[in-house]
C-alpha cells in the first residue's frame, strides 16, 4: 500500500491514477496512522511553498513526514513535494521548509526567449545511479511545471539534472528519501517506469 499525503494540494488523483495504471494499490490520506503503516509514502504538490507549509502544519503532517523519513520507508516528493523537503524557498521568504534535506529553492532566472514558469517536456541528465531511473535511457524526457528550482547543498544526492535558464537539480535520492521536480504522473511511459521503480524499492 502506498499512502499519498493529502494536505489540500492538487494532482493527488492523477498520482493515484498513475499508480493504479502500474498495478499499485494506494490511498489518499492525511491520517497519521494510515501514513505510518503504509509500505511507501508520496508527497505530491502544486501551488505555493508557504501555503503548502501552512497546510502541512495545520494537519500536523510536517511531524508525520519527519517520522516517515526517519524510518526505513521509501518516501517520494513530487514537484512542490520536492521543494518542501528542503530548507526554504525564494517563493515564500522567511518560511521554513521541512528541512529533511539540505538545500535551497531558488527562482528560475529570467532569460531572453524562455518563459517562466518552465512548462513542458525536457530531458534529464542522469547521474549517481539513482534508483528511480533504473532501466531508463541516459536522457529520458519528463514533464515539468515550475517557476522555482532546487539547488541542493550536496551534489552527491542529485540523481538527475536538467537545463532551463540555469542548471537545475531535477531529482535527488538520500537513503530512503527520493524526490523529483518533474511530474512522473504526467510523463507518459517514462514517468510510469519511474513510479514503478519507486514502488519496487525494498521489494524482494
Amino acid at each position: 500500500m502506498i499512502a499519498i499525503i493529502d494536505y489540500g494540494a492538487g494532482n493527488l488523483r492523477s498520482v493515484q491514477k498513475a499508480l493504479t495504471a502500474i498495478g499499485e494499490v494506494s490511498i489518499v490520506t492525511r491520517d497519521r496512522h494510515e501514513i505510518l503503516n503504509a509500505d511507501k509514502v508520496i508527497l505530491p504538490g502544486v501551488g505555493a511553498f508557504g501555503d503548502a507549509m501552512d497546510s502541512l502544519k495545520k494537519y500536523e503532517l510536517d511531524k508525520v513526514i519527519h517520522e516517515v523519513c526517519d524510518m526505513d520507508k521509501p518516501f517520494l516528493g513530487i514537484c512542490l513535494g520536492l521543494q518542501l523537503l528542503f530548507e526554504g524557498s525564494d517563493e515564500s521568504q522567511g518560511v521554513e521548509g521541512l528541512h529533511v534535506l539540505d538545500g535551497q529553492i531558488l527562482r528560475i532566472p529570467d532569460k531572453e526567449g524562455l518563459k517562466i514558469p518552465h512548462i513542458g517536456w525536457n530531458s534529464l541528465d542522469l547521474q549517481n545511479n539513482g534508483r528511480l531511473f533504473k532501466g531508463l535511457s541516459q536522457h529520458p524526457y519528463v514533464y515539468f511545471v515550475h517557476s522555482y528550482y532546487l539547488k541542493a547543498a550536496d551534489e552527491a544526492i542529485v540523481t538527475a539534472t536538467t537545463e532551463y535558464s540555469t542548471h537545475i537539480h531535477a531529482s535527488v535520492e538520500k537513503n530512503n528519501v527520493f524526490a523529483c521536480q518533474f511530474h512522473p504522473e504526467k510523463s507518459s511511459t517514462v514517468g510510469l517506469s519511474i513510479l514503478k521503480n519507486f514502488a519496487g524499492i525494498g521489494e524482494a
